[in-house]
């Protein structure tokens, strides 16, 4: 809390990340982070909420734990963050082709998303309704207005 503060002081926005994966991160195996379980979204949920009460810009989700390292995907936490806090100020970490069509299929085009920079085409593409897989393909519709 106090970072968010004090990157607000120095005019910095703040992005910090929550997830319900402890220990998640690249040097960590599946094995690992399955037997470690994962923790109640209420409780990120809240602390997201508390971020954003102390002026950060927007709230980073991890992806450990919902659709990354995990079988099945837990569909259920992405729709809890957005329940409780809105999409708006929510990023949704998607680590895959797959993960970030699943979101624009359930969220929109518009939803927030954070992707390896080598998948920017791909996903602005599926975005703009111009790519896309069977279940996406001619689906993905935006109205933009000439301001945009």
């Amino acid at each position: 809390m106090r970072l968010i503060v004090l990157a607000r002081k120095c005019g910095l926005k703040a992005k910090p990340e929550v997830g319900i994966q402890f220990g998640a991160g690249g040097g960590t195996n599946s094995s690992e982070l399955e037997s470690e379980g994962t923790s109640d979204p209420a409780w990120p949920i809240a602390q997201a909420s508390r971020f954003l009460d102390a002026g950060a810009e927007i709230i980073m989700i991890e992806s450990e734990g919902i659709t990354e390292n995990v079988d099945p995907w837990r569909t259920d936490v992405p729709a809890r963050f957005i329940n409780e806090l809105g999409m708006e100020k929510l990023m949704f970490e998607a680590a895959d082709p797959d993960v970030f069509a699943w979101y624009i299929k359930n969220y929109g085009a518009n939803v927030n998303l954070f992707v390896d920079h080598s998948q920017i085409v791909q996903l602005e593409c599926l975005r703009a309704g111009i790519w896309g897989t069977k279940d996406l393909w001619g689906r993905v519709i935006t109205y933009k207005n000439g301001r945009e």
